[in-house]
């Protein structure tokens, strides 16, 4: 047998108005999150990391960098335990707000604190030659290609 439509002035069980305030709370924050900007995936154009910066001596002029060239200290590139080889990044010393952009060609450093190895050319455009050291933001501003 069929029951009667409820009429509309018939009161709703408080555990059903619960659930259902639960349910849109839940629909919102799932809406709110997916329109929030999220962080760049690593790699990714605009992913950041903050760290401290050093750079190759010049012994290793002329050795073979992880990306078969020979590393060369007049030239802007630097090394990079994890991103792409090929990526191009934004290395900024946070002392002197001065920034470069290099090219990762070389794995390294693999000193703990450290993210980034600079050549020589980019060591003295951020100005931390005699330093030998500095923290650094660095930003991917171009994803290696190919990937």
């Amino acid at each position: 047998m069929l029951q009667p439509l409820r009429s509309i002035s018939t009161p709703l069980h408080p555990a059903v108005i619960w659930a259902k305030r639960v349910i849109a709370v839940g629909c919102m924050a799932v809406c709110l999150s997916s329109c929030a900007n999220s962080a760049p995936a690593f790699g990714e154009r605009g992913y950041t990391e903050e760290g401290k910066a050093s750079y190759y001596a010049r012994k290793f002029q002329g050795r073979d960098m992880a990306n078969g060239q020979p590393y060369r200290r007049g030239k802007m590139t630097a090394a990079h335990r994890t991103l792409p080889l090929g990526t191009r990044v934004k290395v900024t010393n946070v002392k002197t707000n001065k920034s470069v952009k290099v090219k990762i060609t070389d794995r390294g450093p693999f000193i703990k604190g450290r993210i980034v190895d600079l050549s020589e050319k980019a060591a003295r455009r951020l100005d931390f030659i005699k330093a030998g050291v500095v923290p650094v933001e660095l930003k991917v501003i171009q994803p290696a290609k190919g990937k």
